[in-house]
């Protein structure tokens, strides 16, 4: 099979430093460009010394002309610059967006969440939002994929299936993810140099971090009753990995057994979704470097509420590896290929 010549525009950023890793082993797609805004002219080894031993391009600026010559082009760039690149492409081409900017369905809702007017408002209907583990099988008709932000793909993945079967009150759902500050991009480095970002535990976005949009608008479409969540993200003093902790009631004669058989049943044929035992304790540790989701169902002291831990590597699950599932999903390589522990 011939492989698929692939752009990578935002290719210096944690998640495409990591992308690049991911695709430089991936056995059907041959690196064509890279691309940037400050870094044009320099090798992508100054950013990840372990990308030294890859034949890859020096980094470009982007340009309309550079499409020619690829079939998928992946997009991990500032919010607002996909949309600019995503009125060039043809029929011919499959844009993968790591970014937000395909990501909520309504133009308004994204000049609300993240105050800019969008610039492709044409395209949106022509895009989807697709967590692989949820919807792949509508992925065929899209040429332009938009994949989930970090905190929504390991808050989405556990509550999705006990929003389908109405396990779970939907009133009063909390939700503390805490992530790796790799998540924030590194400029985080200078926006937190005088907060002590090494060592100090740090609440961010209380109330209206943007991801609440995605989760609020991808849980609607599973049920018509109204719910409420509260969802406070934190930076931890760790370079990657995300856990969410989420507190639920249960819907009357609902126990932690049937949550548990419950996930079991969705995820049995899933690769990169794995459900723990019964209160079992949970790491970022245990993801780290993995496309993995882990996910464990835990007791409370009260009978009628259970707390759900879920972790996940935020570069990749959450980010590259996502982005490489969709990709395989796609165009019909198989679902593993390049995500395989050892490859990571």
């Amino acid at each position: 099979m011939p492989k698929l010549n692939a752009l990578v525009a935002g290719s210096t950023g944690y998640i495409g430093v990591q992308l690049i890793k991911l695709l430089v082993k991936h056995k059907y797609i041959n690196i064509k460009y890279l691309c940037g805004n400050s870094s044009v002219g320099k090798h992508v080894k100054f950013y990840d010394k372990s990308l030294s031993k890859y034949k890859l391009p020096k980094i470009l600026k982007f340009n309309k002309k550079l499409l020619k010559d690829v079939h998928v082009i992946f997009t991990a760039l500032p919010n607002g610059e996909a949309q600019d690149i995503s009125k060039h492409l043809s029929k011919n081409h499959t844009l993968i967006d790591l970014a937000a900017d395909f990501r909520l369905e309504k133009a308004s809702d994204y000049l609300k969440w993240y105050k800019q007017k969008h610039r492709a408002t044409n395209l949106i209907k022509k895009s989807i939002y697709l967590l692989p583990e949820i919807n792949r099988k509508e992925i065929k008709k899209y040429n332009i994929i938009s994949c989930p932000g970090c905190y929504p793909t390991s808050i989405l993945l556990p509550l999705f299936p006990l929003f389908k079967k109405n396990l779970i009150k939907f009133n009063n759902i909390i939700i503390d993810s805490k992530s790796g500050y790799s998540g924030a991009g590194r400029g985080v480095h200078k926006k937190y140099k005088d907060k002590n970002l090494y060592e100090s535990l740090s609440a961010y976005g209380v109330g209206f971090h943007r991801h609440n949009s995605e989760i609020d608008q991808m849980l609607r479409k599973f049920t018509k009753k109204k719910f409420q969540f509260s969802f406070t993200p934190h930076l931890s003093p760790m370079f990657r990995g995300i856990l969410s902790t989420i507190y639920v009631d249960l819907e009357n004669n609902i126990s932690q057994t049937k949550v548990l058989k419950t996930l079991n049943s969705f995820y049995k044929n899933e690769s990169f979704v794995k459900i723990l035992k019964s209160d079992s304790l949970l790491s970022t540790n245990e993801v780290i470097n993995t496309n993995n989701c882990y996910i464990s169902v835990c007791k409370s002291k009260y009978s009628n509420k259970i707390i759900i831990l879920s972790a996940i590597d935020n570069l990749i699950k959450g980010g590259a590896g996502q982005a490489v599932q969709n990709l395989n999903n796609k165009f019909n390589f198989p679902e593993k290929t390049g995500l395989k522990w050892e490859n990571l």
